[in-house]
């Protein structure tokens, strides 16, 4: 049976812009209410399975209501032009979608659609009006339902005639004598006033109608009776505007809102312009010569996959000089903990699956020599955490050549982690089934049979062979071949170097700090109970609220949905009206450092080795920059001394032995100079002055010494602010002054450093017609909402311009840095290790006969690793553990 739906085109969409986030394409275009209508439109195609579909539009803001009363919808607000510029593409999209559309000058989208289901309903045709507006209830019949959305257009509500009189007590047709009663705020509908939706259903309950009503004023009382009796008018004239037009004349036909389906090849390259990955996947098309979301798996049989046994092992070790890309699949988060599920060793003509237990045995050691040499070429997804798991398992891994998912993350930085199966579809090639439908998810989690298993990893392999002739063509069309080749692979192979390594921890030594941290924090309890008068639990927001702001009256900065807000920032705020804030906050630092850093730490460190092996990602900051996780080394807390203590827990691994830590001094601020060859930054820099006092007698026009500890704090914090793009409110909150003064106080920053306000204006410029920005090895780093027309958007990526390059060329020194150390000690044929990186910081373990060599050789490669026109500056300390080399 023929089953028309019928789409308010204005008001859904009105409603998506602002049920869904802000989304922008890669132009900077605002997509998130064409992206939310979309959704919403494909469910109900999915369900619902029309013949017929018809969005209607509003053609102007003047309809025949307003030649009756002018100030219909004189209330509404401009619309918005992140909503405005989405309009075209809604209809576009329409179009490509095979789905019909329509407007009439002087109507509106809801006479259009109460005239197409009068023609139905003539037909005894079934419609389904999809809209938020509850005046399309009156259309409601037997062959007529109204599916309202909720919740912006996220959930829908089905109303026919007996929902309407379930909810209401009304017919259809009375809601326009609801309205005529009520009004309609959003449509500028006086209605009667004093008369809201209760009031207007008991009379219409009574008297049926408007008219009926006001022919029995009489039998009313009091203020209800004058306002009906002098608004009686308004009533009916309010009653008109709610009523759908139904006679429009229409010159689109049955035939005209035929829906013959989706077709993939208008369908898919409309999607895709619009960047709708998700939507692309959930619709599994296939373009004709575009096979970018095919869901056609490569065929089991064209993969020639052998399973390798102590049998057939003579035919993967004469096939070793053909295999061209390796991927090993590992389960688990932290590498150094990951089982391995399977290996294939792939050729072009054949792929050969190799069970870990047959690789460690000695059937399997001229496969094992293979990976071990560092002369044989590997390429593969995720080579660091292969390099981790095998090492583990206790095969030696060497000759990483290319890594897909490292070449996936430079290419587009903000994609972190990609996935084989995201590479796959953004290539072009056939699809693959994603690893949870083959796996499971979570605790469901289970290997598949080895048949199952062995065409999953195949396929995977032969996936990679096609997507790293597509990225090293990117590479180099990007110019970034040497930052891949030359850089990120060599230090993925320096990292598992040094991850392998590990640090050795000090066990009774944490111990006795955790016991010492405990006491620390049992005698904070107390006195925070004894200011209270109370024992209440610390770690609860609502009863710590109770006592901050109910019993000790302190002012309530700031609330949430479920009462008061106690966070960090609420706190630091209220210290100073009471002590027992600052006992709290000493309380959670000392909490978190007990429960993150000394039993988390504890239960990191390896039985066999004694020491943590932390794990750094190359692919997740966007500025280039590494993390740190199982533990995080990056985040202990140095400022607080309890947080420095962390530190002399980490000891050589070799008695005698000392470490040694060089950490760079003002990188970003030297790099700033450098970009931007601002001389008065350069002069500092180039006289070895301190940067922040020389920032403070040029702002505030004084001598070295006439700058106070004010002026030199306010100094760097607007230094590092330019660096991190801080704005006026940013700096105010760091100072603790008002907005207007920070705002003052940056302008003046760039009045005497106009090299820098130069460099700043030049890099957005060049972002807004670039799509992005590079450091100087050509790290990219795309601005998708560069050029949006919505303000907070557009300035977050013009903060981002202008920080990225000077960030992304600091992550890139150290990581030049690391390389050329790495190189140094393999040089000097020195015996100490690099063991972490932390920030601008490397930590190296060194014996005493080569300390004298170290704290020379390790500044002067750090200070060498990427000649700018300012010095860069290395500091070099050692102790017999990391806090007495700080």
């Amino acid at each position: 049976m023929d089953k028309l739906i019928l789409i308010d085109g204005n008001g859904i969409i009105y409603r998506a812009f602002f049920a869904m986030p802000p989304l922008t394409n890669s132009s900077g275009v605002h997509t998130n209410a064409v992206y939310g209508f979309t959704n919403m439109l494909l469910r109900l195609i999915e369900e619902e399975k029309p013949t017929h579909i018809l969005v209607a539009f509003d053609a102007g803001k003047v309809t025949f209501r307003h030649e009756g009363y002018q100030d219909y919808k004189g209330t509404r607000q401009k619309t918005p032009p992140e909503l405005s510029e989405q309009f075209p593409l809604m209809k576009e999209l329409l179009q490509a979608f095979g789905i019909a559309q329509y407007e009439l000058e002087g109507y509106e989208a809801d006479d259009i659609i109460g005239t197409v289901t009068k023609l139905a309903e003539q037909e005894n045709r079934q419609v389904i009006v999809v809209t938020g507006d509850k005046d399309m209830l009156q259309l409601a019949s037997d062959h007529i339902k109204i599916a309202l959305t909720r919740k912006g257009v996220t959930e829908i509500e089905m109303y026919g005639p007996e929902q309407v009189m379930e909810r209401y007590g009304l017919t259809p047709s009375q809601i326009t004598d609801l309205k005529g009663l009520m009004g309609d705020t959003s449509d500028n509908i006086p209605g009667v006033p004093g008369v809201g939706e209760k009031t207007a259903l008991k009379l219409l309950h009574q008297y049926g109608s408007v008219e009926e009503l006001l022919a029995h004023t009489d039998e009313l009382k009091g203020k209800l009776k004058e306002n009906i009796e002098t608004h009686a008018e308004s009533a009916r004239m309010s009653k008109q505007l709610a009523t759908i037009y139904r006679d429009v004349p229409l010159t689109q036909t049955w035939e005209h809102m035929k829906f013959s389906g989706l077709q993939a090849d208008t369908a898919v390259p409309a999607l895709r312009k619009l960047e709708f990955k998700s939507l692309l996947e959930r619709l599994s098309l296939v373009t004709s010569g575009e096979a970018e979301v095919s869901e056609q798996d490569i065929p089991a049989e064209e993969l020639n996959v052998k399973i390798v046994t102590e049998q057939n092992m003579h035919e993967l070790e004469g096939a070793l000089s053909q295999i061209d890309v390796l991927h090993v699949e590992t389960h688990g988060d932290n590498p150094h903990q990951a089982s391995i599920v399977g290996i294939i060793m792939s050729s072009p003509e054949e792929q050969f699956y190799i069970p870990i237990e047959l690789l460690k045995s000695d059937s399997g050691r001229k496969v094992a020599e293979w990976f071990a040499d560092s002369k044989i070429s590997k390429r593969g997804y995720d080579l660091h955490r292969t390099d981790l798991a095998l090492h583990w398992h206790g095969i030696t891994f060497a000759g990483a050549s290319f890594d897909v998912q490292l070449a996936a993350y430079l290419l587009d930085p903000t994609e972190a982690n990609q996935e084989i199966s995201d590479l796959a579809r953004k290539y072009g090639l056939p699809s693959l089934p994603l690893d949870e439908d083959v796996f499971g998810k979570g605790a469901k989690y289970k290997v598949p049979s080895e048949d199952v298993l062995t065409v999953h990893l195949a396929r995977k392999a032969a996936a990679l062979r096609k997507i790293i002739s597509k990225q090293e063509e990117e590479l180099r069309s990007n110019e970034m071949n040497r930052l891949f080749y030359d850089m990120e692979m060599p230090l993925s192979r320096i990292l598992a170097d040094m991850e392998k390594q590990g640090i050795s921890v000090h066990k009774d030594d944490l111990r006795a700090l955790g016991k010492e941290f405990e006491e620390q924090l049992d005698k904070l309890v107390q006195q925070i109970y004894e200011i209270a008068e109370t024992e209440f639990n610390i770690n609860s927001p609502k009863q710590l609220g109770e006592i901050l702001f109910d019993k000790l009256g302190l002012p309530v900065i700031k609330k949430t949905k479920t009462g008061y807000s106690t966070d960090a920032e609420v706190l630091e705020k209220l210290a100073p009206y009471h002590d027992i804030v600052q006992f709290i906050l000493q309380y959670r630092q000392l909490a978190k450092l007990q429960s993150t850093y000394v039993e988390g730490l504890l239960k990191e460190i390896r039985p066999e080795t004694g020491k943590v092996h932390t794990y750094y990602r190359q692919t997740i900051a966007a500025t280039g920059r590494l993390s740190s996780q199982f533990p995080n080394l990056q985040n202990i807390p140095i400022r607080l001394e309890e947080g420095r203590k962390i530190r002399k827990v980490f000891v050589p691994s070799e008695p005698g032995w000392y470490i040694l830590a060089a950490d760079y001094s003002q990188i970003e601020l030297r790099v700033l100079a450098h970009i931007s060859d601002d001389e008065r930054l350069k002069e500092a820099f180039l006289h070895d002055m301190d940067i922040h006092t020389k920032t403070a007698m040029d702002v505030f026009g004084v001598k070295a010494e006439e700058v106070d500890a004010n002026m030199r704090r306010s100094a760097k914090a607007v230094n590092f602010g330019i660096v991190y793009g801080i704005s006026d409110y940013g700096l105010s909150q760091n100072l603790n002054i008002p907005r207007k003064e920070a705002a003052r106080f940056i302008e003046q920053y760039f009045e005497v450093f106009q090299g820098v306000r130069r460099y700043m204006d030049e890099i957005v410029k060049e972002a807004k017609r670039d799509g992005y920005v590079k450091t100087l090895l050509e790290r990219r780093r795309y601005l998708p909402d560069i050029n949006a027309s919505n303000f907070n958007l557009r300035s977050f990526a013009e903060r981002t311009a202008m920080n990225t390059p000077i960030q992304g060329t600091a992550a890139d020194i150290i990581k030049l840095a690391m390389i050329q150390m790495d190189q140094a000690l393999q040089d000097h044929r020195l015996k100490s290790r690099m063991l972490l990186q932390v920030h601008d910081e490397l930590v190296f373990e060194v014996p005493e006969d080569e300390l004298e060599t170290m704290k020379k050789l390790v500044p002067e490669t750090m200070e060498k690793a990427l000649p700018l026109s300012v010095p860069l500056k290395a500091e070099v300390s050692y102790g017999v553990n990391w806090y007495e080399a700080k």
